[in-house]
């Protein structure tokens, strides 16, 4: 399985929008914040909001904001929305796609590999994400800068 960038932006979008909680958020900065081309994520966005997971906000203050509360947002949610069939093989999900259904060995293998996905995208809201994004964002502002300091550790004094 491989997940497009259309779903990676669109979680990347909804975990910014949803970190200006009340505020609207225009997508220029959503853009900028999270390196992701405007003309893209406009795309991204519109599919977002047709799904029902964000709303715009016209006026000069407008931009988008969620339209449901960010721990009842799935990531599994999400990533079907931008994606369609998650499933491993098209098997799993229309058993007419093929001839050796119910007689195949790898089965049960796509099935157990099916039901992880779902079960970890399932189970990861979007709250989550903005919990594991703060953290991130709390351990890039812990390394200093210090040119004697790389990756967080000092360096040895030379004779030491």
């Amino acid at each position: 399985m491989w997940i497009s960038t259309k779903a990676q932006y669109g979680l990347r979008a909804l975990v910014e929008i949803a970190h200006a909680g009340n505020q609207s958020v225009a997508l220029k900065h959503v853009a900028e914040r999270q390196d992701i081309s405007l003309h893209y994520l406009e795309q991204i966005a519109s599919n977002l909001r047709r799904a029902g997971f964000i709303r715009s906000v016209r006026g000069a203050f407008g931009g988008y904001k969620l339209a449901r509360a960010p721990e009842s947002i799935t990531a599994l949610e999400v990533v079907e929305v931008m994606e369609g069939s998650i499933a491993p093989v098209s098997c799993i999900e229309d058993s007419s796609s093929c001839v050796h259904t119910s007689s195949c060995g790898t089965e049960s293998l796509w099935r157990r590999v099916d039901t992880a996905l779902r079960d970890v995208l399932g189970n990861a809201t979007l709250k989550d994400l903005m919990l594991e994004a703060e953290l991130a964002d709390a351990a890039k502002a812990r390394v200093t800068l210090n040119p004697a300091v790389i990756g967080g550790q000092p360096l040895p004094m030379i004779g030491q």
